[in-house]
């Protein structure tokens, strides 16, 4: 009910990754592909920001931006990563945000 209520505003998406024990081993292989897919997004003003999470490598997290979730969605689909099992899991929550020169929904109350 909520992406139907938001649908053709522009939201941030949050793509989320699982990523399997091995990943930092296996990630080389595939890793020149995944970041073509990345800059591609970017160029296209879709992914915002994107990186791996630290201490521990057990995940990634990627910001999108549009009208609805299917950007993110189709990325995950074409990620090498995805593809070739080294994430495990994936999911796409959207973002509400409201602090921020980029906040989609910005919030400033008087007080």
């Amino acid at each position: 009910m909520f992406l139907t209520k938001m649908k053709g505003l522009i939201m941030h998406y949050l793509l989320f990754y699982d990523v399997v024990p091995d990943y930092l081993e296996r990630r080389a292989k595939f890793r020149k592909e995944h970041l073509d897919l990345c800059w591609e997004a970017c160029g296209r003003g879709e992914l915002i920001l994107g990186g791996a999470l630290a201490d521990p490598v057990d995940g990634a997290v990627l910001l999108f931006q549009g009208d609805s979730s299917e950007m993110a969605e189709k990325f995950a689909a074409a990620d090498p990563f995805v593809r070739n099992g080294l994430v495990a899991r994936w999911r796409v929550r959207p973002w509400t945000t409201v602090v921020g020169e980029t906040a989609t929904s910005p919030v400033k109350l008087s007080g």
